[in-house]
């Protein structure tokens, strides 16, 4: 049998490269995992299960949920666009720093904002004291632990998402269209109804889309408004009656509603093809606004900026002054020890996110077509709400914890414990799940932007594929591992339902001391905690920021 200079058969390498490409496979089936298993409950329902929710719950959070998705869709539709349209066209006083400052409320978490409006507008809060006291009946005021209160603060945490991709969407359209509709007589906002928000439709869908996304999995905020949707009802089927069976059935209809938003949305951007590329030609032409258009509009946006930003951040901090006041040994401790559990959770699940991706984009790039499918399949969970991704891990984990034991057991005459299920691991894992697109996308990114001549010229010097990644695209992806590791700390910092669902017994986080403390209206002893993820989420949106100026530049003629 003929041998190569280092003792190994020829076919070793080849062997090796087949194994490694099979893994994007085996990823991205750990990955449709949690999902696959919420689905299956929906394919085999359990008539009693159904029943008794039927009787008790569904009805009342089918509706809410509903009525949740349309008044948040509206409201970020219109809200984000206008705001978009606003700074792309006009220039007003104020605009430059308007541009970031609109971006800011996406550092607050909706359960955040939403318990600190609470405080604000609630029977004991400053404002219903203040009407009490001038004589005027409160009661004039809308009812603010209703649906409506939950809208109007949802709509002001998510309006972002549609801000930012509906301005890039005005931003890259060239000013041709806009001119050749201006000379056949069309007005301004005739040209804005019939050329620019088509053409930028697309963007504008999919921001709505992510809005209504982070809406359909949000469970702390519906709850502080007294309006319990699908996501809510997961939480108490699971921590009311422990019911794995319920909550994964209510998960899996959550799942139908988290399709049918991706549905509609790649029906809205596929349904009309818009081809424009603006390049390096001048883009919508910018009207400059005098007198009382310019103090409007900069109204409009300070307005904005105050309400979903400046009053909450400026709330947090006057509560955070008064707790370091009177603040413990006992309580710095705990603080302390949140801070801890946030900060090795988050690091944790950030590393594993950026290795798994790392390994996924190299290997997808090993194989063909399938292996690169299987490679964006592990983006899925980003769309998929975290209550669903932690029902979907229990039972497998459950089992696997079970198994284990069963082994131990019958061998060794021991049983281990909940070593899946009641450790970090499946936390870590529910985690990955969830924001692994969000590392995946920002590595392939930097991947794609290697030159095709670099990678040649390191093949032909004998480096092979370990070598090449290591010792060449390594380094020169390493502002995307940064960003995605950055962005995936953030989101673990902020993130609720999975935390809550799959956490160790008395491991708490910074999160969810913020929610339960926010339960019990203990506002004060919220605002430390609350401050630092409000901080921590302030570092992706410097990201992107500087990324949009990047482009911002590029795009200058």
């Amino acid at each position: 049998m003929p041998v190569t200079g280092t003792g190994k058969p020829p076919g070793a390498g080849r062997k090796r490269l087949r194994f490694l490409s099979l893994l994007p496979f085996l990823v991205a089936g750990l990955t449709v995992l949690p999902v696959a298993v919420v689905g299956s409950s929906l394919l085999t329902p359990t008539s009693a299960v159904w029943s008794h929710l039927w009787r008790t719950i569904l009805p009342e959070v089918l509706g809410n949920t509903f009525w949740l998705l349309v008044g948040v869709g509206l409201g970020t539709l219109v809200l984000g666009t206008g705001l978009a349209w606003l700074i792309t066209a006009y220039d007003f006083p104020g605009r430059s720093a308007f541009r970031w400052l609109l971006v800011l409320p996406m550092a607050i978490p909706a359960y955040i904002i939403g318990f600190i409006y609470m405080a604000i507008f609630d029977f004991a809060g400053p404002v219903q004291t203040f009407l009490r006291n001038a004589g005027v009946d409160p009661a004039l005021l809308p009812n603010i632990r209703s649906g409506l209160g939950a809208i109007v603060v949802m709509t002001l945490v998510l309006y972002p998402y549609v801000f930012l991709l509906a301005k890039a969407g005005f931003e890259e359209q060239s000013g041709s269209a806009y001119e050749a509709a201006g000379v056949l007589g069309c007005q301004r906002k005739q040209i804005f109804f019939r050329v620019v928000l088509p053409l930028a439709r697309p963007s504008i869908a999919a921001g709505v889309t992510l809005a209504l996304m982070e809406a359909l999995a949000d469970f702390a905020t519906v709850r502080y408004f007294n309006f319990p949707t699908v996501a809510d009802g997961i939480l108490r089927v699971w921590h009311g009656l422990m019911d794995l069976g319920a909550a994964s059935e209510l998960a899996g209809l959550l799942a139908v509603f988290a399709l049918v938003l991706l549905l509609v949305e790649h029906r809205v951007r596929s349904r009309r093809a818009y081809y424009q590329s603006r390049g390096q030609l001048p883009g919508i032409p910018v009207v400059t606004l005098s007198g009382w258009g310019a103090v409007m509009a900069a109204l409009t946006c300070l307005v904005v900026v105050v309400a979903a930003f400046g009053l909450p951040a400026f709330q947090l901090l006057m509560w955070a002054l008064k707790d370091l006041s009177a603040i413990t040994p006992g309580t710095l401790a705990v603080y302390l020890r949140l801070a801890a559990n946030s900060v090795t959770l988050s690091l944790s699940a950030a590393a594993c996110a950026v290795l798994v991706a790392l390994l996924m984009t190299s290997l997808s790039r090993l194989g063909g077509k399938l292996s690169r499918q299987a490679a964006r399949l592990v983006t899925t969970g980003y769309a998929v709400p975290g209550a669903v991704i932690a029902v979907g891990i229990l039972g497998p984990l459950s089992a696997l914890d079970g198994a284990i034991n069963r082994l131990a057991g019958d061998w060794w005459g021991i049983t281990p414990g909940l070593i899946l299920t009641g450790s970090l691991v499946g936390l870590v894992y529910g985690y990955v799940v969830r924001f692994m697109a969000v590392s995946y996308s920002s590595i392939d990114a930097s991947m794609e932007k290697i030159p095709p001549n670099t990678v040649l010229a390191a093949r032909s010097l004998g480096a092979g594929p370990f070598r090449l990644t290591f010792a060449v695209k390594l380094p020169l992806i390493l502002p995307g591992i940064v960003a995605g590791s950055i962005l995936v700390f953030v989101d673990v910092m902020k993130e609720l339902p999975i935390t809550m669902m799959l956490r160790p017994l008395g491991y708490d986080t910074l999160a969810i001391w913020v929610w339960q403390m926010a339960a019990e209206s203990l506002w004060t002893g919220t605002a430390l905690p609350a401050l630092a993820i409000v901080i921590t989420g302030l570092l992706p949106i410097k990201l992107l920021l500087e990324q949009a100026e990047a482009r911002s530049e590029r795009r200058q003629p």
